[in-house]
């Protein structure tokens, strides 16, 4: 890939002192700094990294940052051009193997290293990512496709919607076995729950997978995360939306997830991801997967076409209560003429006195208002307290166990299916795609704390 930009992410002073001096990145360079020489391959230079260094790939094979300074001198010793493609493997179908659609909506999958000039070369055609993840080849045919190239913070219900025509077509009309969706981990849960309610009857795997370590770092989770959701994809009989990440700081097996119950735990572990209020519905070790659970849809043979449901509204909000939170607050979602509010309540699910008032106009507004707890394990309990009884009479609907951003997603897709506030409680309530619960399981929030030596036990015998 040739570079437009002969300084690529170099600024400022520096890049005026580099193009001053004729210098472009794969220049050999000697840089002599307060009497010390270094001499190396000048490195293109990330958008994070410090804008005031710059970066070499020393013969040792190091790569080193070196401060700017004015008085340095800077010497072009030649010129070397980075090698930035994958080397090219020859693909064959396999008719043996199953067929799996990688769909990426944004980040690096996979990766390798350019030990001789520090670049990460990304992989993604089938070709490239046999060569990144030999295992792949072993596991199915692979398909891929870049639906967005999105940080996931950016994802917008419209997204989802794209996503989610993208997932039907892949299985309607390209007759895969599974689906994997590889997306940032930040909202992942987001988007996977989304996808939940757009297709709810699938006949196929659809697996939400992403990384929590750069592919390029020796600490990566990528490339196991993604064996485990090939795996699952194109092998597990589970045929719902699901979210497969690391199960353990140790990094030997991953969770299967229903991402309506899921949430991201932890800014930067690898086993980030927990069921909450239940345990995972299974667990993927190497190539083998084990349910924990009997009742799941499973996968179907035939000719029964996928049916999308993509209606949202995405004039829907979602706030935490606090201590000291103003009326406005509230009354600033009705005067901008939104269609939902879900609350994160504290404990049972309260909100303070001064928010009654406006809630109730929300309501009077035909502004469906749920409530979900903060605590997010445990459920609402809006009869135990009189705060909670007063919520109640004013018509705001007690989301049961709904995680806040679970609830955040399914009152958007509810409310665009209806603004009848008798039928969204109804909808609201119902269970769509394994995100309600009857109850928590005991040992459930044992689970959760992460106690990895008896886990096993654990989840075997409950």
């Amino acid at each position: 890939m040739d570079h437009e930009d002969k300084l690529e992410g170099y600024t400022g002073t520096l890049r005026k002192k580099l193009e001053n001096s004729n210098i472009k990145i794969w220049n050999r360079v000697r840089i002599i700094s307060e009497g010390e020489e270094y001499e190396g391959i000048l490195l293109p230079r990330g958008d994070y990294d410090s804008p005031d260094y710059y970066y070499l790939k020393l013969d040792n094979g190091y790569n080193v940052g070196i401060k700017f300074d004015p008085n340095q001198r800077i010497e072009v010793k030649g010129y070397q051009k980075g090698k930035y493609q994958l080397p090219e493997k020859k693909i064959e179908t396999d008719k043996t193997k199953p067929t799996v659609s990688l769909l990426a909506t944004g980040g690096t999958i996979a990766s390798r290293l350019d030990y001789r000039t520090g670049a990460v070369l990304p992989a993604f055609t089938p070709s490239e990512l046999y060569t990144a993840v030999p295992e792949l080849e072993d596991i199915c045919n692979l398909d891929t496709k870049i639906v967005f190239e999105l940080l996931s913070e950016d994802m917008t219900v419209e997204h989802w919607q794209d996503l989610g025509e993208e997932i039907e077509h892949q299985i309607n009309d390209n007759n895969v076995n599974g689906i994997v969706v590889a997306h940032g981990t930040d909202t992942m849960a987001f988007t996977g729950t989304a996808i939940s309610f757009m297709l709810q009857d699938l006949t196929v795997p659809v697996v939400m997978v992403g990384s929590q370590r750069s592919s390029d770092r020796p600490s990566s989770d990528s490339a196991m995360n993604l064996i485990h959701a090939v795996n699952i994809a194109a092998k597990s009989d589970i045929a719902e939306v699901l979210l497969c990440m690391s199960g353990s700081s140790n990094h030997k097996f991953g969770y299967i997830h229903r991402p309506g119950l899921v949430r991201k735990m932890h800014s930067s572990r690898r086993d980030t991801f927990k069921s909450i209020g239940s345990i995972p519905l299974g667990k993927i070790e190497g190539d083998k997967i084990t349910s924990f659970y009997k009742n799941y849809n499973k996968r179907k043979k035939g000719s029964k076409k996928v049916k999308l449901d993509n209606k949202f509204d995405p004039k829907v909000g979602l706030i935490y209560h606090y201590p000291g939170i103003k009326s406005d607050v509230i009354e600033n979602f009705i005067d901008k003429k939104y269609h939902g509010i879900v609350i994160a309540g504290t404990g049972l699910g309260h909100i303070s006195k001064n928010l009654l008032e406006p809630c109730k106009k929300a309501i009077d507004n035909n502004i469906a208002i749920v409530m979900a707890v903060q605590t997010l394990w445990g459920f609402t309990g809006l009869q135990v307290y009189e705060r909670g009884r007063e919520i109640l009479d004013l018509g705001i609907i007690a989301g049961h166990n709904l995680l806040p951003e679970t609830a955040y997603v399914k009152l958007s897709w509810v409310l665009g299916h209806t603004r009848d506030l008798d039928k969204v409680k109804k909808i609201m309530l119902k269970n769509i795609a394994g995100e309600i619960i009857d109850r928590e399981l005991y040992k459930g929030f044992l689970v959760f704390q992460g106690v990895e030596p008896w886990i096993d036990d654990i989840l075997t015998k409950i």
